[in-house]
Formats: C-alpha cells, structure tokens, sequence
C-alpha cells in the first residue's frame, strides 16, 4: 500500500500535504480500497470553514456514502472541481489527482496532532 512519508494523516483516513500556508488534504489509498469504487464525491465551497474532526464532505461509494472529516482547522481557498465529473480519480489517484480541498489553516500546531507515515501504516495493518 502506497503511504507517502511526506504527509500526515489523520485516524478518519485524509491526508494532508504542507504547502506553506496552506494544506492540501484528500484521502488515503487506504480509505478508497475500503470503500469500493467511489461513484460521487461531495466537497465543501470556497469560502467555506472547516473545524477540525468535523465533517466537511462525504465520498459515495457502490457500497456506502461516508463522511470526510477535517483533520485541521480553517478556510476552504480550493476544491478540486474535477471530482464532479470524475469521482473515479478518487481511486485511481488518491494523492495527485484526487485531493480534495485546500484550506488556510486557522492554527498549523494542529498538523502536530497528525500521524506520521509510519504510524499510519501501523494503525492501517491492524485494522
């Protein structure tokens, strides 16, 4: 399974990337196998505020809509507009293609809150 070092994650299952000040997050290669094929994929606008562990979207699958949780805190500055018409990309680019919003963080200490890499693949192996 492919868990990029750079990153963090969250226990919900998203990702985020540093890029300054702002973070890019979507979800792990992970959470888009468990879900099966992803049909429909529902984001927040721009503008829009963003709490940490509170949903900000959901993912549908051909097995079951979940809720996608913020793993930090602050405003929506981008959506990935693609996944409206190709919610697929959630599969087959869970880290390129597929992210899902840029935030400005409210507080980047909460990025610290993440798991690295290598927690994340111990968490994943045991579930």
């Amino acid at each position: 399974m492919n868990i990029p070092k750079e990153l963090r994650y969250s226990e919900e299952h998203e990702w985020v990337k540093d890029e300054g000040d702002k973070v890019r997050i979507g979800i792990t290669e992970f959470a888009q196998d468990e879900l099966g094929d992803i049909v429909f994929v529902e984001l927040p606008e721009v503008g829009d505020e963003v709490t940490v562990n509170e949903p900000f979207g959901s993912v549908e699958s051909v097995k079951t809509v979940s809720e996608l949780y913020s793993p930090i805190s602050g405003k929506v500055v981008e959506v990935n507009e693609d996944l409206d018409d190709s919610p697929e990309l959630v599969n087959e680019s869970p880290y390129d293609k597929a992210w899902m919003i840029v935030i400005e963080p409210a507080d980047k200490s909460e990025m610290d809150n993440l798991m690295s890499a290598e927690k994340y693949a111990d968490m994943t192996s045991e579930e």
